[in-house]
């Protein structure tokens, strides 16, 4: 598993003990990668800001300033949440801070797995249930990865790494240099989560990563091709074409 692919998580806990439990669940998600933990709610703050996780494991009651009065002091963007407590009566505070789940203690590894589909819907996995609608009511911004199926894992690609989506039937391929993935999502809802700057649709099948695009071809027919760095060559529309045409060489 890249490091670089996995997903930045902070542990914030006043009690060692709940820390090392969740330290030890998460040790067995292969797309998670700890970067520190903090024990009360001032040290929570600054190691969110130093550290920079994309995702937070918040407790409630901590010495200095509560899980709810550090997410209020967070300046925006702030990490995904997940609240950790024994009290249940801050829930609705929680989620109206904008916190993904509540998890209730104790809880244990299917509770946990539970919350963190969710933090996958978010970050863009293309899940045909209510998490991907949630996972896009909660989008901020274009996505950076997705989560592909590997075997029966589920592993984090990052977007950078695709070469071109192709839509096929009901289904999106991403096309990488390792090799393909598949989505079960539509190329038009793709689009939609990816940053304009960086990604072209040049047909009703193909969606291409401009980093990876090498030129624009015209034919002698007149039909434009897309040529990626990796010897890819892929059709543009008519209705694209245009778009394109004085690129083309």
């Amino acid at each position: 598993m890249s490091e670089r692919n996995a997903v930045s998580t902070l542990i914030i806990d006043d009690e060692p003990l709940a820390r090392a439990g969740l330290r030890h669940l998460l040790q067995a998600i292969d797309w998670i990668r700890c970067v520190g933990e903090a024990a009360d709610g001032q040290t929570a703050i600054e190691s969110i800001q130093r550290l920079q996780p994309e995702l937070v494991l918040l407790d409630v009651q901590m010495p200095g300033c509560s899980g709810i009065d550090v997410l209020r002091r967070l300046p925006p963007p702030a990490p995904r949440i997940i609240f950790t407590t024994a009290y249940a009566e801050h829930a609705v505070a929680a989620f109206e801070l904008g916190a993904l789940d509540y998890l209730l203690k104790p809880f244990g590894a299917a509770r946990l797995a539970a919350a963190l589909d969710r933090v996958r819907a978010s970050l863009g996995e293309p899940l045909p249930s209510t998490l991907d609608r949630y996972g896009e009511m909660l989008a901020n911004g274009p996505m950076q990865r997705l989560f592909v199926r590997s075997g029966r894992s589920i592993q984090p690609l990052a977007i950078a790494d695709i070469h071109w989506f192709e839509a096929v039937g009901d289904y999106v391929v991403a096309h990488t240099q390792n090799g393909e993935h598949i989505l079960h999502l539509a190329l038009s809802r793709l689009e939609a989560r990816l940053d304009p700057q960086g990604f072209a649709r040049i047909h009703r099948a193909h969606l291409i990563n401009l980093s990876h695009l090498a030129r624009f071809r015209r034919e002698l027919d007149g039909r434009l091709i897309a040529m990626l760095h990796s010897g890819v060559e892929l059709p543009v529309s008519k209705s694209k074409a245009q778009v394109f045409r004085d690129l083309a060489r």
